[in-house]
């Protein structure tokens, strides 16, 4: 039976930028993570994301961490950052979903009362 286990990067060099000697103090996956809310919650306001897409967007970076942490396989630190930007855009897109249905629940329910 395989467990799920918390996998802490954050502190490993090899999985880390640098800039000028000094390291991230993240993983470059999740340095990825919020370059991609960062370019993508702004976009969000003029265009709204297909809640499938947004999920789409996810996948490339849950298939790298589960076969990274369980198949033996080594990724890298531009594939680690380029899908973490997409799981930003599809993050960003998930919580915009959430945040329209939650205003729309609370208009629903205001005028009921």
């Amino acid at each position: 039976m395989t467990k799920i286990q918390f996998v802490d990067c954050h502190r490993l060099p090899e999985r880390s930028f640098f800039y000028k000697g000094k390291q991230f103090p993240m993983c470059a996956r999740c340095t990825g993570i919020y370059v991609g809310y960062a370019i993508f919650i702004p976009i969000i306001f003029f265009f709204k994301i297909n809640i499938f897409i947004a999920l789409l967007a996810i996948m490339p970076t849950t298939i790298d961490g589960i076969t990274q942490a369980y198949c033996k396989r080594e990724s890298n630190n531009i594939l680690r950052f380029i899908t973490g930007i997409l799981a930003g855009f599809g993050l960003a897109g998930i919580s915009d979903f959430i945040a329209y249905y939650i205003v729309v629940s609370f208009k629903f329910l205001y005028h009921l009362i």
